[in-house]
């Protein structure tokens, strides 16, 4: 597993504890995800000074809206430099068409890489019984997100996000070369926090995931480098 793999998960509320985590960690990892806590805080100048300090950028906002805001919106997060940004699953074909289609066009117009666009597809803090008697929905969480993934497919995306329970089904439902983000990563030992559907990173690798993303597993250790290196462990 390369280090481009391994996303270390920016989930700070200030320009400058993000950039003391970015200035600690890039020798380490190559990705790091920003997410709705610091863009609100700090706005899309934070994925600019990510990039400029080179390393690499997972825009997490789960654009979710018409197609053609989220169309709109995917463009100036294209022009931020990111590599990874999401929608969500649940817009629908057009609004994912909306967001790949705009993506490679800003690129291409830019003449700079056009980022991944994933799906998120059911968040690893739900449930089954969330799923079903909260949310709605009927039938199994595994079934949507095979689903979601299919339908991000079809749609022209380069993978989703999803739990590490669902990695193998997406992988044989959507082959090789499709992306498998994953969140709910765990070391052995470590505590689930707000997480439900987890696994540790040797396991999430084994089923199928190309990117990992781990948060207060390495950003609240004692030793964050040496967490790091536990997991690049573990999966190598």
């Amino acid at each position: 597993m390369s280090k481009d793999q391994l996303i270390v998960a920016l989930d700070v509320d200030s320009r400058a504890k993000a950039l003391e985590l970015v200035s600690e960690l890039a020798g380490h990892v190559g990705f790091f995800k920003v997410g709705m806590e610091l863009f609100y805080a700090a706005g899309i100048g934070i994925v600019q000074e990510i990039v400029a300090a080179g390393a690499k950028v997972f825009l997490d906002l789960k654009l979710h809206d018409i197609p053609n805001t989220v169309g709109r919106a995917a463009r100036v997060l294209v022009r931020s430099g990111a590599s990874i940004i999401n929608v969500h699953a649940a817009g629908g074909s057009a609004m994912l068409q909306a967001a790949g289609a705009a993506a490679r066009e800003e690129a291409h117009r830019l003449g700079m890489p056009a980022p991944l666009v994933v799906a998120v597809t059911v968040l690893t803090s739900i449930d089954r019984e969330t799923y079903q008697q909260e949310i709605g929905f009927s039938g199994e969480i595994a079934d949507r997100v095979r689903a979601w993934a299919l339908l991000a497919q079809k749609s022209g995306l380069d993978g989703v996000v999803c739990s590490p329970r669902e990695i193998t089904l997406v992988r044989d439902a959507c082959g090789p070369e499709f992306k498998i983000i994953t969140p709910g990563i765990r070391p052995a030992g470590a505590q689930l926090g707000d997480q439900r559907r987890v696994m540790t990173p040797g396991e999430a690798i084994k089923a199928g995931a190309s990117h990992l993303v781990v948060g207060r597993p390495v950003t609240g250790a004692a030793d964050r480098i040496a967490a790091i290196k536990n997991i690049l462990d573990e999966i190598n």
